[in-house]
């Protein structure tokens, strides 16, 4: 008899041997996928500023050699043991961010943040912490997110694997499993923007704008974009921003006086997407006492605590954490690709730049450099 029982795979991927190294295209040994796991023929990923803030870390829970990489789209090749709903050839996407579908957080719609397999940095896959990558001598190499796209194949939790229509592009696909269903999300399912109110968003990087195409699908009329870059002013635009602000042409007058003026009492809804404590600040003074709502996207980036003043809290202001936008994988995803497919989410834009595997370094110079918002990496160029 056949034996169809997955075997280990041999394939290339994009190894980091070290901080802030070049990575390099290794072959690789992509193990069978275990029980409640399935194996995925990565078509394309794209590379996000969370890979880059692990690239540099020298320090735990930065731990290489790793395959980093968590926004992707594949097809499923082989499916382990207990694994339901999926079969070979099904068009996917990976998410960092896992959906169980049975905890409490799971059936809440109060929570996006599965509390039976909670998101974590760790090094090897989330039931058991073990690694399914070797390399060409048999070393273990270290995972990222529990995805670690960066590779031809990879093996990921069944809780973290979304079926997407595949009439959607591979390329559009992919931005769905992160960065711009993080920033749509905020808008639209966490902060729940209404028509005709005002927006003001801190930091218009693929994040920030994605916040701005949501705010626009929302119908809100004023959609404010603050950055330091002056291209972004004409860049906004195309995501639906209708104001722009340069803290460093305000002279004397700060950001908050600022918005305040232009909303005639202050943002209803703020977004901070730099990850910084002093932005988050400036979004929490801009937002409007009563019903102002500040959304921190960012992750502080140098570990700084936020603080605010307890008397505007008072006056009815509030702040709000965000992860992955507040949307549940499973569920929202498939949503937002029929938007797309339906032309009411416009997702295209964000792709500037396109590599093979092998120029993947190169995609890490654009980001870099400020020059791309998403290059989608593909596997077979």
């Amino acid at each position: 008899m056949e034996d169809k029982c997955p075997k280990p795979i041999r394939c290339k991927a994009a190894v980091c041997r070290a901080a802030g190294e070049p990575l390099a295209v290794e072959e690789v040994v992509v193990d069978p996928p275990k029980a409640h796991e399935l194996r995925i023929k990565i078509v394309c990923t794209s590379l996000c500023h969370s890979d880059v803030t692990f690239w540099r870390m020298k320090d735990f829970p930065g731990v290489f050699p790793r395959i980093f990489g968590h926004e992707a789209f594949g097809v499923v090749e082989s499916t382990g043991e207990h694994v339901e709903g999926f079969a070979a050839g099904d068009a996917v996407v990976p998410t960092f961010l896992a959906q169980c579908s049975e905890c409490a957080d799971c059936r809440s719609s109060r929570s996006n943040v599965c509390s039976k397999y909670r998101f974590a940095v760790r090094p090897g896959m989330p039931r058991d912490d073990t690694t399914r990558f070797r390399d060409g001598d048999g070393n273990p190499i270290h995972h990222l997110f529990g995805v670690s796209s960066f590779s031809e194949y990879t093996v990921v939790d069944v809780t973290q694997v979304v079926k997407v229509d595949p009439a959607v592009p591979p390329a559009t696909a992919c931005l769905l499993s992160c960065g711009a269903t993080t920033g749509v999300g905020a808008a639209w399912k966490l902060a729940k923007v209404e028509p005709g109110s005002s927006v003001a968003i801190f930091g218009l990087g693929a994040v920030g704008l994605a916040v701005a195409e949501g705010a626009r699908i929302c119908g809100a009329s004023k959609i404010i974009g603050v950055d330091l870059n002056p291209d972004k002013e004409e860049l906004g635009k195309k995501f639906g921003v209708t104001h722009f602000i340069n803290p460093k042409e305000l002279g004397e007058k700060t950001v908050s006086q600022v918005i305040i003026e232009m909303t005639d009492g202050g943002a209803d809804y703020c977004f901070e997407c730099i990850g910084l404590a002093a932005l988050m600040n400036d979004a929490f003074q801009s937002s409007r006492a009563g019903w102002g709502k500040t959304i921190i996207l960012g992750v502080e980036m140098h570990g700084a605590p936020l603080t605010i003043s307890s008397l505007e809290i008072l006056h009815g202001k509030c702040v709000m954490g965000s992860q992955f936008g507040g949307v549940k994988p499973k569920q929202d995803i498939p949503i937002l690709a029929d938007k797309y497919l339906n032309k009411e989410l416009e997702l295209d834009k964000f792709i500037t730049h396109e590599v093979g595997l092998k120029d993947i370094n190169t995609a890490f110079d654009l980001l870099l450099q400020g020059k791309s918002l998403r290059c989608t990496i593909w596997m077979d160029k």
